[in-house]
């Protein structure tokens, strides 16, 4: 049987880090709590304590780009902190465009009917959540392409 990869996204904000994780069969993406920030080595621990405990073998943190593509000062931070996340936690740590994730959250949450407070606490649960899909998605299609032009003659 092949081994099934567990992977943790991150959706980095200045207070809170929302988080999702793959299900075991590394088919869907799970919302966990979402990380209140307090300081680079408490947010570090958290972080590692998560990903031993759920047995994650690699990180994907959102990389939100402008929307024509370039990276701003928030982009550069999540590359800051993918940087620094490797080196920490020795794990393999991934950016994946998250452009429109958060707006994205934000509507399906008020689609559901949730109160602004509700949105609020949920927004970065649901914005990870959704960065996981899209990088699973992502990945599906590339390994779709890949077999594709390995049986093209």
């Amino acid at each position: 049987m092949k081994h099934v990869e567990r992977i943790l996204a991150l959706d980095l904000g200045s207070k809170n880090i929302g988080l999702a994780v793959t299900d075991p069969l590394g088919l869907t993406a799970q919302p966990l709590p979402t990380l209140k920030r307090k300081n680079r080595r408490a947010d570090l621990a958290r972080l590692r304590e998560l990903t031993e405990a759920l047995q994650v073998e690699r990180v994907v943190v959102g990389h939100p780009l402008h929307l024509k593509g370039y990276a701003g000062a928030r982009a550069k931070e999540a590359e800051r902190f993918g940087d620094w996340l490797r080196r920490e936690l020795a794990l393999p740590v991934e950016l994946f465009d998250e452009r429109l994730t958060s707006w994205e959250a934000e509507n399906i949450l008020r689609q559901a009917g949730t109160s602004r407070n509700q949105r609020k606490r949920a927004r970065d649960q649901v914005a990870a959540t959704l960065i996981l899909e899209s990088y699973l998605e992502h990945r599906g299609r590339a390994a779709q392409q890949k077999t594709a032009s390995a049986a093209e003659p």
